[in-house]
């Protein structure tokens, strides 16, 4: 196993990696910046390192200070967590040419699903159902009211170097078409340094399903479940559950089979994650439905996911120590061939932003009272008498709770909603106390929608 470990990230998903890297005697190094000194983290690691200004370029994203810090505290080997520079091609390949272990997929697995219109291409030769779009990026807002022409209204904008629900629009003629297409294009100039726009077709009533997998040392790609994203605020995620309660057995068959034949396509190691779209089955005219639900291929995330506690309660897996396994060339700690999905799990993102129009809301934390109980689990960043700077991504916390089933895990998330103390910043607490007894969500029956229909 390794020895030492560099965790390049902040906040609850380095305490998450620190914690299992700690469990099995593994030394290890967090960076921060000078905004985050305070921070749990901070203090949870071995040895600590400041590596700029609070700015992300120049602490979080600064590839030759975090290598500094490596070099200087003798790590063996690097965790990127999520976000910053975890799907970095050009990271991967600066960790590796150090001489250290990069505990994620090769930077060419990275950078072959990081561009979405190659990623498209790939998983149609691989068999994996991919939504009517282009192929190729529309040069100019003529080509994207042409090619939607021949993909049919509406259609969705996306920036094909976007992720994370950034650079998308959706357009429902060719009036609004032109406008979205300069957004997206001008906002992927600006954020990603690549105007590449792709148009897909765009399913007004969607729900959005992803696939855990994990490529093996061995060479063998499995799956893990899926889990159910569908509770969402402008194309991010706020809940996640697994299993998702809209997939049916024989659908869970052929989502988990797609997501692997994606992960082999490029060859692929350690976790990722296969996210789909999935269009409910409607009855026609006459009351009929469709044999089977249609899913399609979104992108997939060559990082661990923020939502990777819900699998890991489901199928009794600690996802950090696989992939700190895959990274040192062992085998998996579960037989891969007897995965078998027990209970069900939910995740609620705790952020600072207000409850109506989920607006950053960064401050003090005068109080910070976590719950606790039977199938409560609490990763946080924060605690009282830290600060939500206005700096970073407004997630403080999340919320996992398990149950026997998906009424079991339900009611313990409303219990633990009501126990769940926190002042000081602004907080989305009061949104999930509503969500929880909303009767769309607690049916199962909900869509990528609901949120916009609460407010």
């Amino acid at each position: 196993m390794i020895e030492s470990l560099l965790v390049a990230n902040r906040g609850e998903i380095a305490r998450r990696i620190i914690r299992t890297a700690k469990r099995l005697g593994i030394r290890t190094v967090a960076v921060h910046s000078e905004a985050d000194t305070d921070l749990p983290f901070v203090a949870e690691a071995d040895e600590a390192v400041c590596v700029g200004p609070a700015n992300p370029a120049q602490s979080y994203r600064n590839v030759e200070a975090i290598l500094a810090a490596a070099k200087s505290t003798g790590v063996q080997a690097v965790h990127p967590g999520y976000g910053f520079l975890s799907e970095n091609a050009e990271f991967a390949r600066a960790v590796e040419a150090a001489g250290l272990i990069w505990v994620g997929p090769s930077a060419e697995a990275i950078d072959a699903m990081g561009d979405k219109i190659n990623a498209r291409k790939l998983m149609a030769a691989a068999g994996v159902p991919v939504a009517p779009g282009t192929t190729d990026p529309a040069a100019d807002a003529d080509a994207a009211v042409a090619a939607a022409a021949e993909i049919g209204y509406p259609v969705m904008v996306k920036a094909a170097a976007g992720g994370g629900g950034m650079g998308m629009g959706v357009a429902a003629d060719e009036i609004a078409l032109r406008t979205e297409y300069d957004k997206v294009h001008a906002f992927a100039e600006r954020m990603f340094g690549d105007g590449s726009v792709l148009i897909e077709r765009y399913f007004p009533r969607v729900r959005h399903v992803e696939v855990q997998i994990l490529g093996l040392a061995d060479g063998r790609v499995v799956a893990l479940g899926e889990r159910e994203c569908s509770v969402q605020r402008r194309n991010q995620k706020l809940v996640e559950e697994s299993p998702s309660p809209a997939v049916s057995p024989e659908l869970r068959e052929r989502f988990l089979a797609a997501a692997v034949r994606a992960g082999e396509a490029v060859g692929y190691r350690n976790a990722g994650t296969v996210e789909c779209l999935l269009v409910p089955r409607e009855r026609d005219a006459a009351g009929s439905v469709p044999a089977s639900d249609e899913f399609f291929f979104l992108e997939m995330n060559t990082r661990l996911q923020v939502e990777h506690p819900v699998t890991e309660y489901v199928y009794g897996v600690d996802l950090v120590e696989e992939q700190l396994r895959v990274a040192a060339g062992l085998a998996p700690t579960f037989d891969p061939d007897a995965l078998s999905p027990r209970g069900h799990a939910i995740e609620l993102r705790i952020n600072a932003e207000d409850p109506k129009r989920f607006l950053p809301g960064p401050g003090a934390i005068r109080t910070w009272v976590e719950p606790t109980g039977e199938g409560v689990r609490v990763d946080s960043g924060y605690t009282e008498g830290n600060t939500v700077t206005p700096f970073y991504d407004s997630l403080m916390a999340k919320l996992i709770v398990s149950g026997a089933d998906r009424a079991e895990a339900i009611e313990r998330a409303r219990a633990a909603v009501a126990a769940f103390e926190v002042a000081g910043p602004k907080c989305n607490l009061p949104f999930f106390a509503e969500l929880l007894d909303n009767p769309e969500f607690v049916s199962g029956e909900y869509d990528t929608a609901l949120v916009s229909r609460m407010r």
